[in-house]
């Protein structure tokens, strides 16, 4: 990828990889600017899952373009966030995870690592669920046959043992290029209006004045913002080789932002196409009801005129299905490295989350049925949501310490600024959990 150097012997898990591509500080901007760009893209796919894909359908199909503001607004507070975790990686050269572990107690070590992983279990739940439908709608097998299938994807994990981690990133990239051109190719059969969808993205209390716009708002802003990759990013960023002196440091931090902030763009824009393409298909068409992620496939060919809309459609679902597993894997590997100093091979620990999600997505569709995957996605995103707060705290709170960060400290603004969004996304969640359990 890039024509860059990779470790070809290198295993496939970053805490195995860190520092295997340098950066010489004489190289070109240019150079400089590509030796760094990648971890971005593993963190950003994880912001196209099949959970966005459910709250965003979800949204357009029922309010049109009119909760597009919540999506870019959720997405800017992502790169606030995201941002922090690359300048604390790079910074004290230890991720979030290894930094909850030395700076808490035990007992809460422990309690982090809990919630991190059952942020990990639930994002999978809903990569489970995703991918399940794109082999029923593509391969017209049950959605359970479906669901067992997804097991077989730590085959590919094992399969990229060996694999520097400048392939893992071009696989990640592939895929998002995968999920872009079948989105935006829709987008030419169904040509939404566009005046509307400039409208739509310019915040409106309005748009959130009764309650079911406001539900739906929420979930798309816990469907955005994933706890696991604020533990992910702060290690992936390891991976880039710099002197050990404050000056490399900050140009290693100004490329990373770079890198960060062009990756969670990217995600932001396909979020936007997956709203805007359900607005302008169902709400556009008079059809102001809520359509599911499963309801979407079948609905997508009488309005796009063409069978390779649904088709398309599945091939994305898919692709972003598949993409999300790759950086769940490492993140979940991080995670068990950072708090419980325990190192095992990766495909063992796609195995081990895998087996952990595939109990409850079999179980709730066996128990709801096959056009279940939208109400279990947006549950999945729910419970996944309850997590952020605990990796919200620490990571603003040491990125806060000067003792710590040094000069790379959260300036005033900054603080004030993160410690808001913590404020605003804890008071949410609370109020999407009580929502959730009031229905």
């Amino acid at each position: 990828m890039f024509g860059l150097p990779t470790t070809a012997t290198a295993p496939f898990c970053p805490t195995e990889v860190a520092g295997t591509i340098a950066v010489a500080q004489g190289a070109p901007l240019w150079r400089k600017i590509l030796r760094f760009a990648g971890p971005g893209l593993l963190v950003s796919i994880g912001y196209m899952d099949p959970g966005n894909w459910a709250t965003d359908i979800q949204a357009g199909s029922q309010f049109g373009y009119s909760l597009l503001f919540v999506v870019i607004l959720s997405s800017l507070a992502a790169i606030v966030l995201q941002c922090l975790s690359m300048r604390l990686g790079i910074a004290t050269k230890k991720d979030l995870a290894v930094h909850c572990r030395e700076q808490y107690s035990p007992r809460t070590g422990k309690t982090l690592w809990f919630f991190a992983e059952i942020s990990i279990i639930a994002c999978d739940v809903a990569e489970v669920l995703g991918s399940a439908l794109a082999f029923k709608l593509l391969f017209g097998v049950s959605l359970v046959n479906g669901v067992l299938l997804t097991a077989f994807d730590t085959l590919i994990v094992l399969g990229l043992k060996g694999r520097g981690f400048r392939q893992v990133e071009a696989i990640i990239l592939g895929l998002i290029i995968t999920i872009s051109l079948c989105l935006f190719t829709e987008l030419l059969f169904i040509k939404p209006d566009w005046s509307a969808v400039a409208a739509g993205a310019i915040p409106s209390l309005k748009a959130l004045s009764s309650q079911e716009p406001l539900y739906i708002a929420i979930g798309i802003l816990g469907a955005t913002i994933m706890p696991h990759n604020l533990y992910l990013h702060s290690s992936i960023v390891q991976t880039r080789v710099v002197a050990d002196n404050d000056q490399s440091r900050l140009q290693a931090i100004r490329f990373s932002r770079l890198d960060t902030i062009f990756s969670l763009m990217v995600a932001l824009v396909i979020n936007v196409a997956i709203l805007v393409l359900a607005a302008a298909a169902f709400h556009g068409k008079g059809n102001n009801v809520a359509i599911e992620i499963d309801q979407a496939f079948h609905l997508l060919d009488p309005i796009a005129g063409t069978a390779v809309a649904g088709i398309l459609f599945g091939v994305a679902l898919l692709a972003s299905g598949q993409s999300s597993t790759f950086t769940g894997t490492i993140a979940g590997q991080v995670i068990m490295d950072g708090f419980l100093k325990i190192k095992i091979p990766c495909w063992q620990r796609r195995l081990i989350t895998r087996s952990l999600a595939l109990i409850p997505a079999l179980i709730g569709v066996m128990i709801l049925g096959e056009h279940s995957v939208g109400r279990l996605l947006v549950m999945s995103q729910v419970v996944l949501s309850l997590q952020l707060p605990f990796a919200m705290y620490p990571l603003i709170k040491l990125t806060g310490r000067r003792d710590l960060m040094g000069i790379f400290a959260n300036s005033m603004t900054t603080s004030v600024l993160s410690w808001l969004l913590f404020v605003i996304i804890s008071a949410a969640n609370i109020w999407l959990v009580f929502q959730a359990f009031a229905v």
